[in-house]
């Protein structure tokens, strides 16, 4: 039988949820990110918990879209890729507005929507060795379902220059931007998790929940339902381009694309 997608275990009030795809770095699919979805739900209503780590198994924290069901999304028609980005949304808004705290720990590299999972947490640190990447405009793509969240962690002028070049920045360089709120090396990586579990969880467990809510206050810029809904429709536009499609496909050949 094949391996579960999360390994996910509560011990004591720490709900710990991991990506555990490693033969493919950890890479999103519809179903993972289904998965996801309603284990986060679940256990936001799990009285037990008071807190969620979310992590990865293997070398990767997540490496963006999986190949296979990108292969899947190139014969999709606009309607397929608006429903299919919008459930990435939704993932990102229940990780973004879930009522527990979240820590991301980030043992390697992260592309793609892996960063929009890391831009989501409340708390995130990383490994020294990870690194970071928006690499879909290589592919004739765009980030738009994760842009609330990133845009808000790293700002408008660091964004300018990451969302369009798709370069790799490393641990450093992420702490520098805001993405990540520590580095620390490999081997202290779940110390420092841990410490900073035991942190929130000293603290009184409905002030921490008023605490998250009092940040996304009235009069703060709402990453609501209507800007997932339209950076969902800015997803299919590109996906469904010319420009995505040869992007896309390019990559799946392992040729450089013919852009026009």
């Amino acid at each position: 039988m094949p391996a579960e997608r999360l390994n996910i275990t509560i011990e004591g009030a720490v709900a710990r949820i991991a990506l555990n795809r490693p033969e493919v770095r950890n890479a999103f699919d519809d179903v993972l990110i289904a998965e996801l979805t309603a284990t986060l739900e679940r256990i936001e209503h799990d009285q037990r918990a008071r807190l969620v780590v979310l992590g990865a198994t293997g070398e990767s924290f997540c490496a963006g879209a999986d190949l296979n069901w990108m292969r899947r999304m190139a014969g999709y028609s606009w309607e397929e890729n608006f429903t299919d980005a919008k459930c990435l949304g939704r993932l990102m808004q229940t990780l973004d507005q879930l009522a527990l705290p979240t820590l991301a720990r980030v043992q390697g590299p992260a592309l793609g929507g892996g960063i929009g999972l890391i831009a989501a947490c409340d708390i995130a640190v990383a490994a020294d060795t990870a690194f970071f990447a928006l690499s879909e405009v290589k592919l004739g793509l765009i980030p738009a379902v994760i842009s609330p969240f990133v845009l808000r962690a790293v700002g408008e002028r660091a964004a300018r220059r990451y969302f369009l070049t798709g370069e790799r920045m490393t641990a450093h360089e992420a702490l520098r931007l805001g993405l990540v709120h520590e580095v620390v090396l490999g081997k202290r990586l779940d110390e420092r998790i841990d410490e900073l579990a035991q942190a929130l969880l000293a603290n009184g467990p409905q002030a921490v929940r008023a605490a998250k809510r009092l940040i996304r206050a009235p009069g703060r810029e709402a990453i609501d339902a209507a800007l997932i809904e339209e950076m969902a429709r800015r997803t299919a536009e590109q996906r469904a381009s010319p420009e995505g499609q040869e992007g896309v496909a390019a990559f799946l050949a392992k040729r450089k694309p013919n852009w026009n």
